[in-house]
């Protein structure tokens, strides 16, 4: 492989390329920064793939799809036999976010790759970038689709039956928009990749906090997703005495002091709990709440400590519901696992940082990404690098060109010696 001073990433084109697919949205212009709206398999989203598809051709790669629109950019090595080493991301993106969560995994993908050619490596194993479809759970409530199918932790049918807010499944809507064939196809084995390593924006703010421009992932948490439906007795604001109350809503409130309280005593910084929604009925001001129901997310790199918080949860709901004589009911998700990044992959990472001269730290990703389900395919880890005051998924969500070229040559790095 060519040395470290032959491996020039070209930030300029780069940032040119990150502005023109933001520019690719449904978002209204906003005053506070760059809003994206890129909503999976809409015109916009199409029209992205497609640009996309012709720099990767422009750029000398294979280009090949999947029945759920995974995308896949191939550069041949030497031994095109040999499993590949695999990186990527998404470009969807949630109702008004910004231009660089997910894209600068597959634009940063496209130019390591770019600059590994320019640089004349002779690589022996193929490099593949791999563009995912629907990371963002926006159109049909589940995160990661694309890659859950191609892992195989999403069974076809279930898949395809999968509704959007028009009722409208995603086998029709996948078929409408050119990814025709049975999802059965999708999922690949164990000996597709050799190795995978995802280039993100950290979505936190530890990495500018300590003024260092890498972060080597050591474990990626993962979210267990639940339901909690309290059911009381409504009536009258005025009639119904506070002595007689059976108030849905205040039970809720004191199950939702309850999910932080255990998180806070679980006894590590990587446990989070969340309760995202709270729908109050009949929701009316003068009308005692007789139902809620509340989403909750619960977040670990240790699955048995996630478990652990949600059986004390249990406890304080079973406690709540008989003092308060409501009914709490119990519906769970989904429960995913943690990934727990490849050591070797992670020392490939730091190596590639020292010979490109930059510092980086080990950290944890508690946002999850692609890279989460990737790792039930082949060794994983990832390279986070700094996001201005850890925003994400807002219109003012910011990376500098320099910290993205930084990244970008690190994985270039990194992608070299897996695939030497």
């Amino acid at each position: 492989m060519s040395s470290a001073e032959e491996i020039a990433v070209d930030a300029a084109r780069l940032s040119a390329e990150l502005a023109e697919l933001a520019g690719i949205t449904d978002a209204e212009p906003t005053p506070g920064g760059t809003a994206v709206t890129r909503i999976v398999f809409t015109e916009r989203d199409l029209q992205a793939r497609a640009w996309l598809k012709t720099l990767a051709r422009e750029a000398g790669l294979g280009v090949r799809e999947d029945a759920i629109g995974n995308t896949f950019f191939r550069w041949e090595g030497l031994d095109p036999a040999l499993p590949a080493v695999g990186t990527g991301s998404h470009i969807d993106a949630i109702p008004y976010a910004g231009m660089f969560d997910g894209t600068v995994g597959v634009l940063g993908g496209l130019e390591a790759i770019r600059a590994l050619k320019r640089s004349g490596a002779c690589l022996r194993r193929s490099i593949e970038l791999v563009l995912f479809t629907s990371e963002e759970p926006t159109r049909f409530g589940i995160g990661c689709l694309g890659s859950r199918v191609l892992a195989g932790a999403l069974a076809p049918d279930a898949a395809d039956a999968l509704q959007d807010g028009d009722g409208r499944t995603l086998q029709a809507v996948r078929t409408e928009a050119g990814f025709a064939g049975p999802l059965a196809s999708v999922a690949v084995g164990g000996d597709r990749y050799s190795a995978w390593v995802e280039l993100h924006i950290e979505q936190g703010s530890l990495l500018e906090r300590a003024g260092v421009p890498i972060g080597i992932v050591t474990d990626i948490a993962a979210p267990a997703s639940y339901g909690f439906t309290i059911e009381g007795v409504g009536g009258h604001a005025g009639a119904l005495l506070m002595p007689d109350r059976r108030d849905a809503l205040c039970a809720a409130a004191e199950l939702i002091l309850a999910i932080e309280r255990e998180a806070l005593r679980s006894g590590s910084r990587d446990t989070v709990a969340t309760v995202g929604t709270c729908a109050v009925h009949p929701g009316a001001v003068n009308s005692v709440p007789s139902r809620v129901v509340l989403q909750v997310d619960v977040r670990d790199i240790d699955p048995e400590r996630r478990e652990r918080v949600m059986q004390a949860v249990r406890r304080d709901a079973r406690k709540l519901a008989e003092g308060r004589g409501v009914t709490v009911r119990e519906e769970i998700m989904n429960a995913d696992m943690p990934a727990h990044c490849s050591p070797a992959i992670v020392q490939a990472i730091g190596q590639a940082c020292e010979r490109t001269g930059v510092a980086a730290a080990p950290m944890v990703s508690r946002a999850y990404h692609d890279t989460l389900f990737m790792a039930r395919l082949a060794p994983v880890a990832m390279i986070f690098i700094p996001c201005r005051g850890g925003v994400s998924h807002r219109p003012d969500e910011f990376a500098t060109a320099e910290h993205i070229a930084v990244g970008t040559r690190v994985l270039a790095e990194t992608l070299a010696g897996l695939a030497a």
